[in-house]
């Protein structure tokens, strides 16, 4: 018997087995020769093939680097480190500020996600090589993309009232870009600036009123815009604005911080309360920082009023070098607690502010490097050291800062 299949592709011997005429199965075959065309494996285009491999060269990189690269959920503790507030010394008498002790000194640091954001769009091209184009960086894409393409704006956010009960949730896959530096990250749908920084409203708290306790919120939200948010301080200018803000009479503080801003090392991190990018190395992507976080308020010892801020900055960068199209993201989370004493009981001077306690966490930055500045990694940076430290969600504000939390260099889960 021969095993050659007939010319209408039924196996040998079905079809004098079969029930089915020969002019109803080539009737079917027939019909359905469109859908059969249709649904059948399809080789990828010379454009989707050329995306898929730049970026697979990117995640290659990107593994390399993983092998050493580092990044930093940077220290915990600033004054106050082990989450207690000062009281004040004595009647009449302000609160005193103390320098961190060793505990508070140590560091968290934390690789960055760049492998995994870019396994992630190998992936995206395979399901939607068009969107996936016109992600490129420094416009590559636009060469290969219809003016048709476009991306849906996401939806803001309402303000944060309360803590989030969990991490936020994917964000749409994207790499960021010059045009839209955000592409990719929770913080696209963040509000923007100091617009972000929302301050409840003012209530009388003890001896103070309610036009006092508005000035403690407004104030406290001036030395975060000025830390977190002003240009001349994100380039590495002296903070002069935010360092106004606190008390002459935190001499201790004020000290420690002119040290830290004039000869930063280990001991003496400006980074623990201000945000600071190297102009010769890095240049700011945009004139957007995305911020979500909120204040609170709530009357403290000795009929004082505490503030209390907690806020994640997302910063995109780029190289300093204006052909330089690589767009990464540094994201630093600050808990900043101040307080307002009422100037007719205690020694204080009257439109300052005493800060208790600031902490923070910086994810996409050098491990080990004391010099003042952040430091985000590329994907052309050298590799250095071997991560250790656990990896970590930078844009999860669900849990409080952990004072007690690991110091070692690991990695993030995405920037």
């Amino acid at each position: 018997m021969s095993t050659k299949e007939p010319d209408d592709g039924r196996p040998a011997g079905d079809a004098e087995k079969s029930s089915v005429p020969d002019e109803v199965w080539s009737k079917f075959v027939q019909d359905h020769e469109g859908e059969i065309r249709d649904t059948a494996p399809k080789e990828p285009s010379a454009r989707a093939r050329m995306v898929t491999a730049r970026l697979r060269e990117q995640e290659a990189r990107a593994a390399d680097r993983q092998s050493g690269g580092k990044k930093r959920f940077r220290k915990k503790g600033g004054a106050g480190a082990a989450g207690q507030p000062w009281q004040p010394d004595g009647w009449r008498t302000g609160p005193a500020w103390r320098e961190l002790d060793g505990r508070a000194t140590r560091r968290r640091r934390f690789l960055s996600a760049v492998g995994v954001v870019a396994a992630v769009a190998v992936a995206v091209v395979a399901v939607n090589p068009g969107w996936a184009l016109s992600r490129l960086p420094g416009g590559l894409g636009d060469r290969f993309t219809s003016s048709g393409d476009t991306r849906a704006t996401p939806t803001p956010l309402p303000p944060e009232t309360a803590r989030p009960t969990a991490a936020p949730y994917a964000a749409e896959p994207g790499m960021p870009t010059l045009k839209q530096p955000f592409a990719g990250s929770p913080a696209e749908r963040w509000a923007d600036g100091a617009g972000a920084i929302v301050v409840p409203k003012a209530t009388p708290v003890g001896s103070l009123s309610k036009a006092q306790v508005a000035f403690a919120l407004t104030e406290t939200k001036q030395l975060l815009v000025a830390a977190n948010l002003d240009r001349r301080t994100l380039l590495g200018e002296r903070p002069q604005t935010a360092l106004n803000v606190i008390d002459p009479h935190q001499t201790d503080l004020l000290g420690w911080l002119g040290t830290a801003l004039r000869k930063p090392d280990k001991r003496h991190d400006p980074l623990t309360m201000f945000s600071r990018f190297d102009p010769h190395e890095l240049r700011l992507v945009g004139d957007v920082i995305k911020v979500r976080g909120r204040t609170t308020f709530k009357r403290g010892d000795h009929g004082s009023v505490v503030v209390h801020a907690d806020y994640t900055f997302v910063y995109p960068v780029a190289h300093a070098d204006a052909g330089s199209t690589e767009v990464q993201r540094t994201i630093v989370r600050r808990v900043l607690d101040t307080q307002l004493l009422d100037a007719a009981q205690y020694r204080v001077t009257p439109g300052k502010l005493y800060v208790l306690r600031y902490d923070e966490d910086i994810s996409n930055t050098a491990c080990e490097v004391y010099d003042g500045f952040l430091h985000p990694e590329f994907t052309t940076d050298t590799p250095a050291e071997e991560p250790t430290g656990p990896a970590t969600d930078p844009y999860d504000r669900s849990k409080n800062l952990d004072p007690n939390r690991s110091e070692a260099c690991g990695t993030v889960t995405r920037t």
